[in-house]
């Protein structure tokens, strides 16, 4: 496995080797920024399929409510503040009868202003007609909104006058005043389309049958043209009311093969990369020791967390022993600094060390060949033939791995785990997809048969229900909503997620947080490989872009970035 993956990465730092062209960098007047990224997003409708592409482009086209900052502290972006109890705009209220909880807890019910300048890009007002249409399409079961569970817990959305509401809560988090994931629809565009079919309203949205309608947009840019599979183009939105931004036109380009992606930079089609979604960490370590003079590389490090999800309706799967034998089955350290030079540290669980509810004493799995073996032999995968184990009816211990086309160092891991895991005579047969395949259906519809190996971006103490709980598990019935694909239920982790969200003692709360991660890491309800650091491609001339470390990606502050003087 070292010799391969020092083959790998000398085939890596030989590949793209280029004079870096003068290109778009040559423009003076600098007024375009075409960006590179490797996915296309499924949908550009902000409450439907969950993907890094989708959010770096609605950052320039719309603002959530609330969503964390650079320092990783809640704050407003489309309100014009947040709701405490200490300001009055957050009060305690006795839930109603005949809601789950009466009489054991409260509710909360939390003020909100819209900013009094938000326009969408036709001129119409964003008001709270357009939060309560929101509401209406969160709560309907038909839907197909990505994380319903938000909208189930609004028990119902007072109206105080066009920008002021109102949001009675069924429970008080210890972030009961995030409204991130409520993101605003306009109304007097999409009501007609949603009230016409809203079991088929996802298909239907003008999100993504208009896209370049400026009226859905209210952000520093709108959407000016979309080629699917291609590129996006934006302009800047005549109706936005904060900073003007800098750039007279904004592309965001995809190229899904990461090879292309770094000549397409070399040679000045486009002028950066992503670190949300572009090179890879061990291109990009290549890249600047080729390239430093001429671009900036910031590594950022953070919560994206790399792991393998696995398919628990796979009988094969679902045994615990077989997910252990995987796990022992990987030398995912030598991976770590073969391949990234140990930027991108090894994860036991989904929490990484930065976040303050991290827990250090959890089971962790080294490289244990033998181990793993009794494992599977226990588990009764004991026939050995070719290489390849067999239990007693002679069913091959086969499975599929999938992940996303085209991105370098997930084929190349994939390949390594596919190569680690023969050792212990499992047939792991790699199949690969285009991300927006990938994450608009695949995983989404839970298509995969075995294994799928992707990334979750998240926020600090970022609560894992929709993709731990029961209750969220994509299906047919619920319009394929919810981010458990493994298909996991454990009732002890889904009491732990309900109770840690209504704790507002901190100790108490990282406690559970601690039991949490215990459970993750000895049941494996997915396969921890690392946390990501993002790596960010930028010409030399481009100043403001800051990127944060979570889930909410740079471009929320695309308004401040400009052409400097370098």
């Amino acid at each position: 496995m070292r010799r391969l993956l020092a083959l790998t990465i000398t085939l890596v730092a030989v590949l793209g080797m280029a004079v870096p062209g003068a290109g778009r960098a040559a423009d003076a007047a600098r007024d375009e920024l075409v960006i590179g990224i490797t996915q296309f997003p499924s949908t550009l409708h902000p409450n439907i399929d969950s993907m890094v592409a989708k959010s770096y482009v609605l950052g320039m086209t719309q603002r959530p409510f609330t969503a964390d900052d650079h320092d990783w502290q809640l704050a407003c972006f489309l309100c014009t503040g947040l709701p405490t109890f200490e300001n009055g705009l957050a009060v305690r209220e006795p839930l109603p009868e005949g809601v789950e909880g009466h009489g054991e807890r409260d509710g909360v019910a939390l003020t909100y202003t819209i900013q009094p300048g938000a326009t969408w890009g036709d001129g119409t007002p964003v008001t709270t007609a357009d939060v309560l249409f929101t509401y209406e399409v969160g709560k309907h079961s038909q839907s197909g909104i990505s994380n319903a569970e938000l909208y189930r817990r609004i028990l119902g959305i007072d109206v105080i006058d066009a920008k002021t509401f109102v949001v009675h809560a069924d429970r008080i988090t210890f972030d009961y005043n995030g409204l991130g994931d409520f993101r605003v629809l306009p109304a007097h565009l999409e009501r007609p389309i949603f009230e016409q079919d809203p079991a088929t309203y996802r298909n239907r949205t003008l999100f993504d049958t208009d896209p370049t309608n400026p009226g859905l947009w209210f952000g520093p840019y709108r959407i000016t043209e979309v080629a699917s599979g291609s590129h996006i183009a934006l302009e800047p939105n005549p109706t936005w009311w904060g900073s003007k931004p800098h750039f007279k036109r904004i592309v965001v380009k995809v190229i899904e093969n990461t090879s292309a992606l770094e000549a397409n930079l070399l040679s000045g089609a486009i002028d950066m990369i992503a670190g949300e979604l572009g090179l890879t960490l061990d291109q990009a370590l290549a890249f600047e020791q080729r390239n430093g003079q001429q671009f900036r590389v910031h590594y950022q490090p953070g919560l994206l967390y790399e792991h393998v999800d696995v398919n628990l309706d796979n009988p094969i799967l679902a045994d615990l022993r077989v997910r252990k034998a995987l796990m022992l089955g990987l030398d995912r350290q030598a991976m770590s600094e073969q391949l990234f030079q140990g930027h991108q540290p090894v994860a036991d669980t989904k929490i990484s060390e930065l976040d303050w509810v991290y827990n250090p004493d959890v089971t962790r799995y080294s490289e244990d060949l033998e181990a793993a073996g009794a494992l599977l032999d226990e588990a009764g995968w004991t026939d050995i033939r070719d290489g390849i184990r067999h239990d007693a009816a002679g069913e091959p211990l086969q499975l599929e791995l999938m992940t996303t086309a085209g991105n370098r160092t997930r084929e190349l891991v994939a390949q390594v785990l596919q190569s680690q895991w023969r050792r212990l005579g499992i047939d792991i047969r790699i199949r690969n997809e285009p991300a927006r395949v990938f994450f608009g259906q695949t995983l989404d519809e839970r298509r995969f048969t075995g294994l799928a190996m992707f990334a979750w971006s998240s926020m600090p103490e970022h609560v894992p229900r929709t993709i731990m709980h029961s209750e969220e598990i994509p299906t047919a019935a619920n319009q394929w909503a919810g981010q458990n694909y493994g298909g996991y239920v454990n009732p002890e982790v889904d009491q732990l997620i309900d109770k840690i969200e209504i704790e507002l003692d901190r100790d108490k709360r990282k406690a559970m947080w601690h039991r949490l991660q215990e459970i993750y890491a000895e049941e494996l309800p997915a396969l921890p490989l690392y946390f990501r650091a993002d790596a960010h491609i930028w010409p030399k001339w481009l100043d403001g872009i800051r990127p944060t470390g979570h889930m909410q990606p740079s471009t929320l502050w695309v308004e401040q970035w400009g052409a400097g003087t370098g």
